[in-house]
């Protein structure tokens, strides 16, 4: 070895290696690997290897640089993690490890990449660990985050350490409420035009204001207190409050809420499973009306559902998001009530309107407050639920309504449950009477609470007519013969026409665009959209998440605290725990732990009139406020004057940043999780950030420009007779037990399952360090499939990956002697092209994410130099340096015995030469059990071990194999591959 790598402090070329088992002091083995891993991570810290610089500010590289103007900003970034107690498991690293070959990658191609790591610490888990243990949850919080730092970091992670926080960190905390006060202080005006050419943007508060006092904006007439034609003056300071208060981005209401009496909390929306249960415990949820923070992110709708078409995301998860807004374009109808107001309605097939034979609405509906006193004339007994008024029959079916979960509401319309209310609508297309009924799968939450039934075009519908004995119209032609039912179809339009419009006749566009005009014309509708999105709640009754920085008045009258008063921080409480009922007391009220810390809860402050006394808020926001933001921090994590420096906000995540084309909307350059956070974090982050662009505090519209999501780990679950999980770790495979398998000399039966704690087939990633090393664990992962397939975890096949690093290891060091056995001469024109088609091909597969496939095509080059009696230093380097970004810590010391003295992080990724990429090819075919699954185009000297690789990582034959073991693979080199299946 050159005396340039003694220099460079190898971690263990100048040190005695632990002996290997056979005494070949030099092989590669887990102990090497690990002094070589835990050397090189300390070496990486004092250096500041992985400092990202910025272009402006106090943090540079680890030579106190900043950033180089003419390297490219790649912003890359995980979705961060949650401190569980229990640390990671092998399914964990597997994102963190493919972001990280993405940098390191990107890195060596010239890119300034910043890749960094924070924490997700407010939430339940952690306070329901408290409740358990009686200690505090942030003891236990930042325990468990120094657990996940040491394995993160064993896996030699190319983080920037300067950039890490966690969520509970008082500064963090102080700009979530910071952030939360600016979505107070503003409102959406959908007639401003925004920074980039759109109309609708949030304003401050402080600007409806002014127009209001000025008269330039007509005050709202659906406030208490404003009367027709007031102006400012004439409101008094509390009907002035109330009517900025109803415009506010983040508002209290008293609306239907989803209260979990198990949990103790109310829940988002979002936080609802479709069973109707609590995402978080399977806890039953039931719609009760309580006052609550509410976050306006319905103001947003359209804007979140278009601008999906301009960022680069999976489009399975642009389709959840859009289904979850669930925009769509119909008509409002006006039902006159007799003796009662209006019944407002939202259909998207106004052209039904004359097969609407009765109308239902939801338990929780206004109208209900007042029903006749007696049955109308010509009544069912069928419609009364056997009682002597609509008074009784809606209080009783009301009570029996509240204790349902919104699941078992939804599904009563195939129990056909439901009362008449007494009340009888108009139709105001043609006149008749519709008797208006009362049931719960219709949602108060959802459009008006109210819903027109048409059984001829609506199964529901029919089935609800069926059961009540109520008229069917058929609206749509269908043809002769057809079974009576809903028709739901597109055909011609029947029985649709009065005097002054018939629709006969017509196709269904058509008929919508005629009826609504007439609906329009005599003021009894008009076209709309509508949204499946619901306003966002955002209170919990919770002890652990962020206070909320406002105080309330002798009024009840929330008032802002001044950004000096930032961060709220949480009392010391001596009981953690919000009450909690049993899971099915529906009745039940929320208290909240806060509310019982009267000392903290009751405070002194003078807010610009004097001394006053206040009280605080007792809830909490949930924890996905913290990482609606935390992006922006990851760019400038020390600032104390702003929420992020404009320059560097508009150096990492601008449009038309790095290699995002120009006009585009910014953000993250690559933010990879799991498909899992579609909806709750993804749409609350994209709401949030909208927010700060509006209000000019960043420059990208979106967060996050590129959105990948990884598959999943998973791994073999053995089950006793019994059904019990036994430890997978214990259970050996025995030709002589029925199922293949036994523990304890039992035979247990084998399934495909996610890895966890409950299924006993957990795995941590400190086992696997200490068997094979960190470098094997992620080239294992990396190796094992397409990133965004999930894949079964197999602990023996992790040698396979170690074998490689173990040849790669050889080519470059004698075991021996531990001396360099590179020559200087130069490689054969055969090696020159083995060497330059995998340079190409890496390259590509890199770009593309497919890691995978490039350490086929670099396990196909080491296999190659291995045949070679000495390996060309040139060719060595190039393949240390492409193995780098998937092994560093190997790579890395490789590179130090091979005489570099700078880190080969700093190393130039290598270059195909043109030249030593012409050559014959021919197209070998990929089967699975003969099926053709995939193609490559190979040299025609290529091996049968180089075939089986690229096969074997081929994504097509990867999908094919769907996570089974492989029994055998058979090879006719150069055209054929055929993988066989256990």
């Amino acid at each position: 070895m050159g005396a340039a790598s003694r220099r460079y402090d190898s971690p263990v070329s100048d040190q005695s290696p632990t002996p290997a088992p056979d005494d070949v002091p030099f092989r590669y083995t887990a102990a090497l690997a690990e002094q070589i891993e835990l050397r090189w991570q300390d070496e990486w810290e004092k250096r500041g290897t992985y400092f990202t610089p910025n272009p402006v500010g106090e943090l540079t590289d680890g030579e106190g640089r900043h950033a180089d103007p003419a390297a490219r900003p790649f912003f890359v970034m995980d979705m961060f993690p949650y401190p569980s107690g229990a640390g990671l498991h092998v399914g964990h690293p597997l994102g963190y490890i493919a972001t990280d070959v993405v940098g390191r990658f990107r890195r060596m191609c010239g890119d300034n990449v910043l890749h960094a790591l924070a924490f997700d610490a407010f939430g339940l888990p952690a306070e329901q660990y408290a409740v358990q243990t009686g200690r505090h949850p942030r003891v236990t919080t930042e325990a468990n985050i120094e657990i996940m730092q040491r394995q993160l970091r064993r896996l030699g992670l190319a983080h920037d350490p300067r950039r890490s926080f966690a969520t509970i960190d008082p500064d963090y905390v102080r700009w979530t409420q910071w952030i939360f006060l600016q979505i107070f202080e503003s409102w959406y005006d959908e007639d401003a035009v925004r920074p980039d050419g759109g109309t609708g943007r949030a304003r401050p508060v402080s600007e409806l204001v002014a127009e209001y006092e000025a008269g330039t904006r007509a005050l709202p007439t659906d406030v208490e207190g404003v009367e027709p034609g007031a102006t400012w003056t004439d409101l008094d300071a509390a009907t002035r409050r109330r009517v900025v208060d109803s415009r506010r981005l983040a508002y209290l209401s008293q609306t239907p809420v989803n209260w979990a009496p198990g949990l103790g909390t109310v829940l988002a929306n979002e936080e609802v499973t479709a069973d109707g249960r609590s995402e978080r415990g399977n806890f039953p949820v039931f719609q009760r009306s309580l006052r609550q923070w509410n976050m306006r992110i319905t103001a947003y709708a359209d804007r979140l559902t278009d601008d999906l078409d301009r960022i680069d995301w999976p489009e399975k998860v642009k389709a959840m998001q859009r289904h979850w807004i669930g925009r769509s374009t119909g008509a409002r109808v006006r039902f006159a009530v007799q003796g009662g107001e209006q019944l407002e309605v939202f259909t998207t097939r106004p052209d039904t309107l004359f097969g609407a034979t009765f109308l239902v609405v939801s338990p929780e509906h206004p109208l209900l407050d007042e029903v006749p006193a007696q049955w109308p004339d010509g009544t069912s007994s069928a419609w009364t639920g056997g009682h002597s008024s609509p008074t009784d029959a809606v209080a009783d079916y009301r009570r029996e309504a509240a204790a349902k979960t919104a699941l078992e509401r939804q599904q009563d319309a195939g129990r056909k449950t439901g009362v008449f209310t007494g009340h009888l609508a108009t139709n105001p297309v043609n006149g008749e009477l519709l008797p208006v009924f009362t049931a719960d799968y219709v949602l108060m939450g959802y459009g008006t609470g109210a819903i027109m039934a048409v059984p001829g075009g609506d199964e529901r519908d029919f089935q609800f007519a069926q059961a009540f004995g109520l008229p069917v119209v058929y609206t749509v032609d269908a043809p002769e013969g057809t079974a009576p039912g809903a028709r739901t179809g597109d055909g011609a339009i029947i029985n649709s026409a009065n005097d002054e419009v018939s629709l006969d006749g017509l196709d269904v566009p058509t008929a919508k665009e005629r009826i609504v005009a007439w609906l329009e014309e005599h003021g009894v509708g008009e076209r709309t959209i509508t949204y499946r999105l619901r306003d966002w709640l955002f209170s919990r009754q919770r002890y652990w998440g962020e206070p909320f920085p406002v105080v309330y008045d002798e009024d009840d009258t929330p008032i802002a605290l001044p950004a000096s008063a930032l961060p709220v921080e949480l009392p010391e409480v001596p009981d953690f725990s919000p009450r909690t009922y049993d899971p099915d007391d529906a009745t039940s009220e929320p208290e909240p732990p806060l509310g019982r810390n009267t000392d903290w809860l009751y405070v002194e402050l003078d807010l610009g009139d004097g001394p006053r006394r206040y009280r605080r808020d007792a809830n909490t926001m949930p924890n996905w406020a913290g990482s609606c933001w935390y992006h922006l921090r990851y760019l400038d994590p020390r600032s104390d004057d702003a929420l992020v420096d404009p320059a560097l906000e508009d150096y990492w995540m601008g449009p038309g940043h790095g290699t995002q084309a120009e006009g585009s909307t910014g953000g993250v350059d690559l933010y990879v999780g799991g498909v899992e956070h579609a909806v709750l974090h993804l749409l609350y982050a994209r709401f949030w950030h909208k927010v700060l662009y509006d209000l000019g505090h960043v420059r990208s519209a979106e967060p996050f420009h590129k959105l990948f999501n990884q598959g999943y780990i998973q791994g073999y679950a053995y089950t006793d007779e019994r059904g019990v999980y036994v430890p997978a770790a214990e259970v050996v495979e025995d030709e002589a037990s029925p199922t293949g398998f036994r523990w304890n000399g039992e035979p247990v039966h084998r399934e495909y399952g996610k890895i966890g704690k409950s299924l006993k087939n957990a795995v941590s990633p400190d086992e696997m360090y200490e068997a094979y090393g960190a470098d094997t664990l992620r080239v294992y992962e990396m190796s094992m499939g397409p990133l965004d397939l999930s894949r079964p975890w197999e602990t023996r096949a992790v040698v396979g990956a170690q074998r490689f690093l173990q040849r790669l290891w050889r080519n470059v060091v004698d075991e021996t002697t531990g001396e360099l056995v590179v020559t200087e001469d130069a490689p054969s024109t055969e090696t020159l092209r083995v060497l330059h088609r995998t340079i190409e091909g890496v390259r590509e597969d890199m770009e593309g994410m497919r890691i995978n496939t490039a350490i086929a095509k670099l396990i196909v080059l080491n296999n190659h130099v291995t045949t070679l009696e000495r390996a060309p230093r040139s060719v060595v380097e190039a393949l240390v340096v492409m193995t780098a970004p998937v092994a560093p810590h190997i790579a890395e010391e490789l590179w130090a015995r091979l005489g570099h003295e700078r880190s080969v992080v700093h190393a130039t990724f290598p270059q195909a030469d043109p030249q030593h990429l012409v050559e014959e090819t021919v197209t070998c075919v990929f089967q699975v059990q003969g099926k053709v699954r995939g193609r490559a185009e190979v040299a025609p000297s290529a091996g049968e071990d180089e075939l089986r690789e690229l096969a074997l990582a081929d994504a097509g034959v990867q999908r094919a194999l769907a996570g089974r073991d492989v029994r055998t693979v058979i090879v006719r080199a150069p055209r054929l591959v055929n993988v066989v299946p256990a």
